[in-house]
C-alpha cells in the first residue's frame, strides 16, 4: 500500500524552467519539451508550440475529461490538438507533489526517455521546487467507486491517505502474477516507483508496429520480455518491476483528477482505460467526493 501524506501542504511549482528532448515511444517522432513555473491554482497545462494555425487552440489542460485515447498510453486533447503518452510525466509531477507547471511541447508525444519517470524526477530535483502562497486542494473520496471490464477491475475507496496497490497477471513464466503494496513515505517515490520501466513482449513488437505503435520503442526505453529471458542488458531494476510500472502509470492517470487524491486505489489486471473510466464515474457524481 502506498500512503502519501500531503495535508496542510502548500502548493508547489518548479523554481527554474527545464528543457529536454527525445523520441516518442509510439510515434517515433522527436520532440522538445520545456517546463516552466506556473502561478498558484493554475494546475498542469500543456501547450503545443508547433501549432501555427491561429484557428486552433494549442492549450490542453491535463484533466480527466480531456482524455481522448487510452490505447497503450494516455492521450489528452482539446479537440484541435493532442499530446500522448503523458502518464509518466504526470506520475513524476504527482510523486514530487508539483501542482502548477506549464509544459511546452513541439510535437504530438511526450518523449519516452528511459521508459520510466526517473529522468523527470531528476530534472525536477535539478530545477528545484518552491512553495506557493496557498494550500493544496485535495480531492477526498467519500464513497467507494468501482469500474470493471471482464476480469479487469479498478476501485477507489475512502481513506485517510492516498493509497495504491496493484495486481497483474500475464501469460508469461517471466511475469506470471505479481502484486505490489508499498508505503510511499519520506520521498521514496523516487526509489520505489519512479525507475520502473514500461514493458512489452518481443512476440508483439511486429504486430504493434504494423498498427503504428511502438515505432520509437527500443531496449533503451522499455523492458522487452522474450520467450525465455529479459532481452535488456542488466535485466530488471526490480524483481517486480512490471507491477511497479503499473502503479507508476496509475499514479499519473489519477493525477488527471486535477487534484491530489485522498483515497485508496486498487487495480487488478487493468490499465489506462479503466483508470480514466474510474475518474469519470467518481467525478460525475458530487456525492462521491469533496474538495478540501
Amino acid at each position: 500500500m502506498i500512503a502519501s501524506t500531503f495535508f496542510k501542504q502548500k502548493q508547489k511549482t518548479i523554481k527554474n524552467e527545464i528543457s529536454f528532448s527525445g523520441i516518442g515511444l509510439h510515434s517515433g517522432e522527436k520532440s522538445q519539451v520545456t517546463i516552466k513555473p506556473s502561478e498558484v491554482n493554475s494546475g498542469i497545462n500543456f501547450i503545443r508550440t508547433d501549432v501555427s494555425d491561429v484557428n486552433k487552440n494549442a492549450l490542453i489542460m491535463a484533466l480527466w475529461h480531456n482524455v481522448s485515447s487510452t490505447t497503450l498510453s494516455t492521450t489528452i486533447s482539446n479537440g484541435d490538438v493532442s499530446v500522448s503518452t503523458i502518464e509518466h510525466l504526470m506520475s513524476a509531477l504527482s510523486g514530487m507533489h508539483i501542482d502548477n507547471v506549464l509544459i511546452l511541447i513541439d510535437g504530438p508525444e511526450v518523449p519516452i526517455m528511459d521508459g520510466s519517470s526517473k529522468p523527470f524526477v531528476e530534472l525536477f530535483e535539478k530545477a528545484g521546487l518552491v512553495k506557493q502562497g496557498e494550500y493544496r486542494r485535495i480531492l477526498k473520496v467519500i464513497k467507494e467507486v468501482e469500474v470493471s471490464n471482464g476480469d479487469s477491475l479498478v476501485k477507489i475507496l475512502p481513506s485517510n491517505y492516498f493509497s495504491i496497490d496493484f495486481e497483474i497477471v500475464f501469460d508469461s513464466h517471466l511475469i506470471n502474477s505479481q502484486s505490489c503494496q508499498l508505503q510511499l513515505i519520506n520521498g521514496n517515490y523516487k526509489s520505489d516507483v519512479a525507475s520502473a520501466r514500461t514493458f512489452g513482449f518481443e512476440k508483439d513488437v511486429q504486430k504493434l508496429r504494423e498498427k503504428g505503435y511502438a515505432l520509437g520503442g527500443s531496449l533503451e526505453n522499455a523492458v522487452v520480455v522474450g520467450d525465455n529471458n529479459i532481452l535488456n542488458t542488466g535485466g530488471l531494476r526490480f524483481k517486480d518491476e512490471f507491477v511497479r510500472h503499473k502503479i507508476l502509470d496509475s499514479i499519473g492517470d489519477l493525477y488527471l483528477a486535477g487534484y491530489p487524491v485522498q483515497g485508496y486505489f486498487s487495480g487488478k489486471k487493468s490499465g489506462h482505460y479503466l483508470n480514466n473510466q474510474l475518474l469519470n464515474k467518481l467525478l460525475s457524481d458530487h456525492s462521491n467526493f469533496e474538495i478540501i
